[in-house]
């Protein structure tokens, strides 16, 4: 039973491998007949022409009434803005900072790398006195708001008076370096410098008003006035370096206010005295009307030459000299003495 039902599967037409070799015809497919599909009849000849559909009349728009028409003065739909991002808040030194002490508008702030730069910074360009009087800072400085701030006080309340009893008062402010991203003392790879974090200020000098120029460092200036100079700027900021503090800062003021532990402060700038005249190579040319120098006689001379000891003879080899002692013919002859020997006594 099982041969025979493995037969009838094989002569199944469905069997799987029974056309695995392509071998079998293929049997032909069954033709498609088409449906005839009928065909409208003609129109005859004798038939009315179909008639046309009469035109629309077309009439003019109607005009909007007034409430629609658009007033002449309206403006057309503004398309909607996005909203601009709020300003940033002003610190309080901003804010303290006003145009009645200070001409110093913010600018950007300033992300350099190695951590150059800063934040709330501002541009430091004249300093308003009490008197309404400007006080140009040349070059405009870049400096932090701090900083900024504690310049304009110390010349405000310091130099300004000061330079008030020197001629007319102060006129200019000379600014050596303010802000520029460098190590200290311009060293390659050294710390980075508080210029580079625009919190410090190198000053070379101020002017007056009569167009004379105080030097900070010179030595002709009046000691008195250096060392007023000095223990203000040290009253007011962390560190102060002048001369005799480094070789870097022999013709300028260093100020800045770093932060340090327990609010160190760093005050080195010795205050020299001037240097002293040197004295002229040669003397002086002897005038024409003074008197003609005396000049000593033949006579004097020959006195005192006379006067003088015969020192020639006495110097020739076989002169006697009277303090020389007579030599003895022989020497005495010196014979050691003996040595006495002692006893030692021995102790048992």
């Amino acid at each position: 039973m099982q041969a025979g039902s493995v037969e009838a599967a094989r002569r199944a037409p469905g069997f799987p491998w029974d056309d695995l070799f392509g071998t079998r015809p293929q049997r032909p497919h069954k033709t498609v007949r088409r449906a005839a599909v009928p065909l409208p009849k003609p129109r005859p000849a004798e038939a009315p022409a179909a008639a046309k559909p009469p035109a629309a009349v077309t009439q003019p728009p109607a005009a909007p009434a007034e409430a629609d028409r658009p007033s002449e003065t309206a403006k057309p739909a503004e398309v909607a803005k996005p909203a601009e991002p709020a300003a940033p808040q002003l610190s309080a030194c901003r804010q303290a900072l006003t145009e009645e002490i200070a001409i110093a508008p913010s600018i950007p702030d300033i992300h350099g790398a190695g951590g150059c730069g800063g934040e709330d910074l501002v541009r430091l360009e004249a300093i308003v006195l009490p008197d309404r009087r400007k006080v140009a800072v040349q070059p405009a400085a870049i400096l932090r708001c701090k900083m900024a701030a504690a310049v304009v006080d110390w010349v405000r309340t310091d130099i300004a008076p000061l330079a008030q009893s020197l001629g007319g008062g102060i006129s200019n402010l000379d600014n050596f370096d303010s802000f520029e991203c460098r190590g200290r003392n311009r060293i390659a790879g050294a710390q980075l410098s508080e210029h580079g974090r625009a919190n410090a200020l190198d000053v070379r000098a101020f002017g007056l008003a009569n167009g004379k120029s105080i030097s900070l460092t010179d030595r002709s200036v009046a000691r008195d006035l250096r060392e007023t100079v000095l223990h203000s700027v040290c009253a007011r900021f962390s560190t102060v370096l002048g001369p005799g503090s480094d070789w870097y800062h022999e013709d300028h003021v260093h100020l800045d206010l770093i932060e340090r532990r327990n609010n160190y402060r760093i005050c080195q700038w010795n205050v020299y005295d001037p240097l002293p005249q040197t004295a002229p190579l040669l003397p002086a040319e002897r005038p024409e009307e003074a008197p003609p120098r005396a000049v000593a006689s033949k006579t004097d001379a020959s006195k005192a030459d006379g006067a003088k000891p015969d020192r020639g003879k006495a110097d020739e080899p076989g002169a006697a000299k009277p303090n020389d002692a007579a030599a003895p013919d022989s020497a005495a002859e010196t014979k050691p003495q003996p040595t006495k020997k002692r006893r030692q006594s021995r102790r048992l």
